[in-house]
């Protein structure tokens, strides 16, 4: 400490604090493999299947009390447990999907993503300012998983319901016809069940329900490769690979819906390695922390509630709107007369 009570940094501790995590790491993704122990990549079936049962049968056991208690003082809580458990479901089979997969596979990549993926700023610029305003504007941005999947996101072509969509392969468009027809044959059953009990039952049974599961899955998602206090890189062209891609994903603590919704939270590991069960995430993201080194952001712990992470979803919003059109290697960029916002200037 110096005479006049301040700490001084030396120029090479200064240097020890800086990290840039947009520099090539120094470990492959087999070191990180290796770390992980090896009952953690087996998958128990019966285990597995008890989480789909567990799930399944609080969704009826809400259905049935809600429509017993029948209390306008219950339905919003009944709306918020039971969109919570259909998210809870989405996350134990979101793996399956074709597009999902896609996103696991380029994760990182401005090119080649499928998830939230940056906008180059020629497409951004070329948005009329209503596409910026719900893309960006709170809580619009929380409801665009079903315009996501008829028309995908700005600057890309095809529909999740067209197996000619440049979405998919050719060997894929059986699983999308299979998929569409799923989609069609639940959209009769809600329309048979608006005759059965009415439009008001039906919405309040499953229609704000839906409503909540969508705003949890675009809430998590985006947090999950956005909104970390500092900037990280997104990749295109040769600087792109599987192992930096996936090291800019971001794990996130829910407080107590990570045991709800089987700790998607521990998203790093996940996303490098996503044959490996949910209930062995916690374990193996421990095991590969050391190998990670600073390239692995310790997620701020939460509360009973995650409230602290509306902060990042907010702020995230104000500031990450397109990258640049050159370079591998891109950083978000802020446009300052978007909702007249006066925080940082492009960088």
């Amino acid at each position: 400490m110096g005479s006049l009570g301040v700490d001084f940094v030396s120029p090479n501790e200064e240097m020890e604090m800086e990290f840039d995590s947009s520099v090539f790491p120094p470990f492959k993704l087999s070191q990180i493999r290796a770390s992980i122990p090896k009952h953690c990549w087996v998958k128990n079936p019966w285990r597995s299947l008890s989480y789909v049962l567990r799930d399944i049968i609080i969704v009826f056991a809400l259905v049935t009390m809600a429509i017993f208690i029948d209390n306008w003082k219950f339905w919003p809580i009944y709306w918020i447990l039971q969109g919570t458990m259909f998210w809870a479901i989405f996350v134990l089979g979101h793996d399956w999907r074709i597009s999902h997969k896609t996103h696991h596979q380029n994760h990182g990549n401005v090119e080649a993503d499928e998830s939230w993926v940056p906008m180059p700023e020629k497409i951004y610029k070329e948005l009329d300012f209503a596409t910026k305003f719900f893309r960006f504007k709170i809580p619009f941005p929380l409801l665009a998983y079903p315009i996501y999947l008829i028309t995908r996101s700005p600057g890309k072509k095809g529909s999740h319901f067209n197996p000619y969509s440049d979405l998919f392969q050719p060997n894929e468009r059986k699983c999308v016809v299979t998929s569409t027809l799923c989609w069609t044959l639940m959209a009769a059953l809600l329309f048979y069940l608006r005759n059965v009990v009415g439009s008001l039952q039906l919405l309040k049974l499953y229609g704000v329900p839906y409503m909540i599961f969508v705003m949890w899955l675009d809430f998590v998602t985006y947090l999950h490769h956005h909104g970390h206090e500092e900037k990280l890189p997104w990749y295109r062209g040769k600087e792109w690979s599987y192992l930096r891609g996936g090291l800019t994903t971001i794990d996130r603590d829910y407080g107590v819906f990570n045991n709800i919704h089987h700790d998607i939270g521990t998203h790093v590991i996940h996303h490098l390695f996503p044959q490996i069960p949910h209930y062995h995430l916690i374990e193996a993201t421990k095991a590969a922390k050391p190998i990670l080194g600073k390239y692995y952001r310790e997620p701020k712990k939460s509360g009973l509630i995650p409230i602290h992470l509306v902060e990042n979803l907010v702020n995230s919003m104000k500031q990450d709107h397109y990258v640049s059109d050159n370079g591998e290697i891109v950083y978000y960029k802020t446009d300052p007369k978007l909702f007249n916002f006066s925080g940082k200037k492009d960088e």
